[in-house]
């Protein structure tokens, strides 16, 4: 059964030492001392530890540069971890750029074909999966336009029909669905749900609360790259919006605190 498991990883990135002399320096230290260097490494993520089974969708929260699109892309295997120990069971499928794997002066068709293949379709698998994508983005005769043409959202709404027609074990999405309309995001909800009632994983990055809130099972809270919480949606979100709020009293009623 697919699944993510990971146990107090860590993820540094390296950063290219440079050696800086302030005049502050000089008066403090002395002309003859050595001068300061910046940290060589920046830690991403700290001691994360998470357990992701078969049917659970799970949210991750926090503010900008809490780390979740970097665990996403560590539990990808985008990012190679520093420490501790990843496992996951499962094909996975990663949606974390809409343009990735199309091509622009290709049609809809044709990108749909690129795009399957790149997450391990074979023309014959895929040929079974073309109407219900085809469906699914109710793009009609706009799949015979080269993909420049298309909209934002209707290259976003291609991207998710894909994904899902594949049917990967494990799905990571990254700042992908809150910014689609309210048909495109009901249908995308539907869908995971299923993929849900199927035990497949979901993981999904947002900042629209009340949107990841209808359907992830269980919300992660990720701040500086640690976790500050982790547990049923209902419960997560309503300390993190208390958090929000006591750390920034105008937020309150805004649709980041929704």
């Amino acid at each position: 059964m697919p699944c993510v498991r990971l146990q107090a990883i860590d993820l540094m990135f390296p950063l290219k030492a440079q050696r800086r002399t302030t005049f502050k320096d000089l008066i403090v230290r002395g002309l003859f001392r050595a001068p300061a260097a910046w940290p060589e490494t920046v830690r991403a993520l700290d001691g994360v530890t998470l357990d992701v089974v078969d049917g659970e969708c799970v949210g991750l929260i926090g503010r900008n540069g809490a780390g979740k699109s970097t665990l996403l892309r560590a539990i990808a295997g985008i990012y190679p971890i520093s420490g501790g120990q990843r496992q996951v069971v499962g094909s996975i499928c990663s949606l974390f750029d809409i343009a990735a794997g199309f091509e622009w002066n290709a049609t809809g068709w044709e990108n749909i074909r690129l795009r399957a293949y790149l997450q391990g379709e074979t023309p014959t698998s895929l040929a079974g999966k073309l109407d219900r994508i085809a469906e699914f983005t109710g793009l009609g005769d706009l799949l015979d336009m080269p993909l420049r043409s298309f909209s934002t959202g209707r290259i976003m709404l291609l991207s998710f029909a894909i994904a899902v027609a594949c049917e990967p074990e494990v799905l990571l999405i990254d700042e992908f669905l809150s910014t689609g309309d309210l048909q495109f995001r009901e249908k995308a909800i539907a869908e995971i749900v299923a993929m849900q009632r199927r035990d497949r994983v979901v993981l999904i990055a947002g900042h629209d609360l009340a949107f990841l809130g209808q359907f992830c099972t269980r919300m992660l809270w990720l701040d500086q790259g640690r976790v500050v919480l982790d547990g049923p949606t209902e419960r997560v979100l309503s300390d993190y919006r208390q958090a929000m709020q006591a750390a920034k009293p105008e937020l309150a009623g805004s649709p980041l605190a929704a």
